[in-house]
């Protein structure tokens, strides 16, 4: 015998009244999810524009909006076993649209898909196997938050979550069920009526609860500021950052009121894991409770009530927040956003800080050393000197010109150049190039430090630069746009990846390459990796560094040049996952400035970059 499917058993008439009554509840379901969702809408848009916002090119926003929303594939990669039930709860969302109309339309009279044709039936058993892992993942969800309860969804129980968990639970529960009851019964009317009510009540709840995300996120997902962390331009003499409601822009509230309140960022955050006051979720539920209670027109700070001037201070701008958000927040334009609101007003008062922009102001490097000591390391290593004729410019920075294991690394890679044959040159003068102030919101400096670098690098015609930290290559690489076109600008590792097939012929050669820095390694205690090595070789664990792997997505080049002396095994977190290791760029400062460092359960890292 043929199998034979149950038919969807909806109802397909309804008396007058019911009509009414089913017209009623949904002009008040509708008005109520307005009243609500029409107000942040208004609030949005009310709130001044973003400077330099450009949507086209629209490939690479299609590509993401596919991607991550329709795909889910941030949210699965990231937490694959929840991720993996919040995509079946959202595919089944999409199904259920034109499910949901049609069930409207029925309800009055004007239905346009019948169980009994083909193409209806079709799409009903189609959305009912998309019911069956909705109801499953939604189970799973509750269970997770209610049961399991990680801590990053934070200490206070979501009873709004769980009811509407519930609610999503009915919808599955009785369109499964309508395909056990035939349509003319009264058992198949009592299941349409409580999965009207049941949708009726979800509806008005999405604009008042963290499900607006369901509403919003696609939109924060598709706009976008196109790059990674990108610091957006202050606008005018007036714009000091994000100092008040005044100051903020559409995409920062478009994302506040996005937040699904997952806690991904929390979980990330290196400040949060090391009992610092910072929770990025925090922050943006703040921007979020301020825009609810005072509007974007206030002149009501928004560091204070709402956020804390410490924890955002706190932060390391390593981007792990904004790499796992879900919905598309950017987290480090919003906290670097509301540091310039704080320095330039001069509300932040720090005398380690004070001392740094000092340092800067009138200095040449971060810590505060004189350019001095910078021209000795150059003459004793016997650096070549940029004049316009060599291919590259060697870019010391702060930590390759000034700090003992920086200059180490710097007089290892010129050794390796020499070998290659590459010809480069320092430059005579070189500032720092700003990171720390940009990072920390002193635009005043930083501007001063991009443009005379520029100013610098122009007069000496260098149209290639290599640095050894991924802090310069990003800012000279990005933020320097502002006040001018940068040279081309690579990671040493980049560099030192093109060679590594001369480089492991070296490597291999041992005595060939004596002087040069390339030396197979060979371990003194091969302990100290937690294993016994092979015998010549030494176990390597490469720290991805924020700044060169989130930031760049540079991840193989590095892993490339380490595996020519050693086997490279991965960290428990590397790559995208790689833990901040809080030496960032203002915090290096820490040994003459006293910017706090995070000092706690940070890994330590065998191999230096």
């Amino acid at each position: 015998m043929p199998l034979s499917l149950p038919i969807l058993g909806e109802p397909q008439h309804f008396s007058l009244i019911e009509k009414l009554l089913f017209a009623a509840m949904a002009a008040a379901s509708g008005y109520l999810f307005w009243r609500r969702f029409g107000m942040v809408l208004r609030k949005i848009f009310a709130s001044k524009k973003d400077p330099n916002f450009k949507l086209f090119p629209l490939g690479k926003r299609v590509w993401d909006f596919f991607w991550e929303v329709l795909c889910e594939a941030k949210v699965i990669r990231e937490r694959p076993l929840p991720g993996l039930a919040h995509a079946f709860v959202f595919w089944a969302f999409l199904a259920f649209a034109l499910v949901t109309l049609n069930h409207c339309a029925v309800g009055l009279g004007i239905g346009f898909l019948s169980p009994d044709g083909s193409v209806g039936r079709f799409y009903f058993y189609v959305a009912a196997a998309f019911a069956l892992a909705c109801a499953v993942g939604i189970l799973g969800l509750f269970i997770r938050r209610f049961l399991v309860r990680p801590k990053w969804l934070g200490e206070k129980l979501s009873w709004e979550s769980g009811f509407i968990a519930l609610l999503i639970f009915a919808l599955m529960a009785t369109y499964l069920a309508a395909f056990f009851v035939v349509d003319t019964s009264l058992p198949a009317r009592a299941l349409w009526w409580l999965h009207t009510l049941a949708l009726l009540t979800f509806l008005p709840l999405i604009p008042h609860t963290k499900h607006l995300h369901l509403v919003l996120s696609p939109a924060t997902i598709f706009l976008s500021r196109g790059t990674f962390a990108q610091i957006p331009p202050l606008k005018g003499d007036e714009d000091f950052g994000l100092v008040t409601g005044a100051d903020l822009t559409q995409l920062v509230s478009l994302q506040a009121y996005s937040c699904v309140e997952c806690g991904r960022c929390t979980e990330h955050c290196p400040a949060a894991n090391t009992g610092k006051l910072l929770n990025p979720k925090e922050i943006i539920l703040g921007v979020r409770a301020y825009l609810n209670d005072l509007g974007p027109a206030s002149d009501q700070p928004l560091l204070g009530k709402y956020n804390s001037q410490e924890a955002v201070f706190q932060c390391t701008t390593c981007g792990a927040c904004e790499f796992q958000c879900p919905v598309g927040i950017e987290h480090v334009p919003i906290l670097v956003g509301l540091r310039r609101g704080a320095v330039n007003t001069g509300e932040w008062e720090n005398d380690y800080g004070a001392k740094l922009f000092l340092a800067l102001e009138r200095g040449s490097n971060a810590l505060g050393i004189s350019p001095a000591e910078r021209d000795k390391f150059i003459q004793k290593q016997a650096l070549p000197i940029f004049d316009g004729t060599q291919e590259y410019c060697l870019w010391l920075g702060c930590m390759g010109g000034y700090d003992p294991k920086g200059r180490e690394i710097i007089a290892d890679f010129a050794r390796v150049m020499n070998y290659l044959g590459t010809s480069y040159g320092v430059l005579r003068k070189e500032k720092c190039t700003g990171d720390p102030v940009r990072r920390l919101g002193n635009d005043l400096v930083f501007q001063q430090l991009a443009e005379a670098n520029l100013e610098a690098l122009a007069q000496n015609k260098v149209k290639k630069i290599v640095s050894i930290c991924p802090h310069c290559v990003r800012t000279i690489q990005e933020d320097w746009k502002e006040y001018g076109t940068p040279p081309e600008i690579e990671h040493h590792s980049e560099f030192l990846a093109r060679f590594a097939g001369k480089l492991a012929r070296a490597a291999d050669s041992g005595t060939a390459v004596e002087g040069f820095g390339l030396q197979p390694v060979h371990p003194t205690d091969p302990r100290k990796m937690g294993a016994s090595a092979p015998e010549g070789q030494e176990k390597i664990v490469f720290h991805d560094p924020c700044y060169l792997g989130r930031y760049r997505n540079v991840y193989d080049e590095p892993r490339a040049v380490a595996a020519l002396v050693g086997t490279v095994i991965e960290a428990p977190r590397n790559r995208e996952r790689s833990f901040c290791c809080g030496a960032r760029s203002h915090r290096r400062a820490n040994r003459r400035h006293r910017l706090p460092l995070l000092q706690h359960h940070v890994p330590r890292r065998p191999f230096r970059h």
